[in-house]
């Protein structure tokens, strides 16, 4: 048996991935967790409890192959990337860090000590080009920026630690590109022309990217296009 989970399973790009294993047939079980689930398909990755108790529910049945961390935040009824210095607030930055990187980083705590110790397992959470610091040239947005470089970082030790438990293993961080989603949907006034993705397109193509990878390619950031993003 093959089985995949995926964590933030209710947004866009979560559910797309989702709904495509289920299409694609090549996992015999999809395991779908997200914050507005209720019963146990219930998670809130800014709470380490529920996802100890996704992970145990996983547990019970066979390793999964595949855990993609789709979750992230960029804004809020309220809130939304800084424009300048002096929108710094400190309480956003600290929900912005632990969305986007403490989260995926406590899954990966709890998730890849039930994959496989040998043979290939994916491990994959969303990141963002924005979160490269070599190709930061405007500035602005600091939290999201911080939190997604964090997130990178934090993909490559994890990947290097996994590696010694099993050397075929894959733990990457994927941009998506622009998405039709709630995330973006303020920000897609600028979006050149063909590179607004509906989810169900981005969902294939980072499928497609995750599919192409090896072992050796793990602890990178990989764009929807399959092309490494320097950190």
């Amino acid at each position: 048996m093959t089985v995949a989970v995926i964590i933030g399973a209710s947004g866009g790009i979560g559910g797309a991935v989702a709904d495509a294993l289920e299409e694609e047939g090549a996992f015999t079980t999809v395991h779908r967790f997200a914050r507005s689930a209720s019963g146990p398909a219930h998670i809130d990755i800014t709470d380490e409890a529920s996802i100890a108790a996704a992970a145990a529910l996983v547990a019970a049945g066979p390793a999964p192959s595949l855990v993609f961390v789709a979750t992230g935040v960029l804004h809020d009824d309220a809130l939304g990337p800084e424009k300048a210095l002096k929108e710094l607030d400190p309480a956003w930055l600290a929900r912005v860090y632990a969305i986007n990187a403490i989260g995926p980083a406590i899954v990966a705590k709890h998730f890849l000590p039930l994959m496989p110790k040998a043979g290939r397992a994916v491990f994959a959470a969303l990141s963002a080009r924005v979160g490269s610091i070599t190709d930061n040239r405007m500035g602005g947005w600091h939290g999201y920026r911080a939190s997604k470089a964090a997130l990178n970082q934090l993909i490559r030790t994890i990947a290097i630690e996994e590696r010694r438990r099993n050397s075929s293993s894959i733990v990457v961080a994927l941009h998506p590109g622009t998405v039709d989603t709630a995330l973006s949907k303020p920000f897609q006034g600028n979006v050149a022309p063909g590179r607004l993705f509906d989810a169900g397109r981005a969902a294939v193509q980072l499928l497609d990217v995750l599919d192409g990878l090896r072992p050796p390619d793990s602890g990178k950031l990989f764009a929807w296009d399959g092309v490494e993003v320097t950190p």
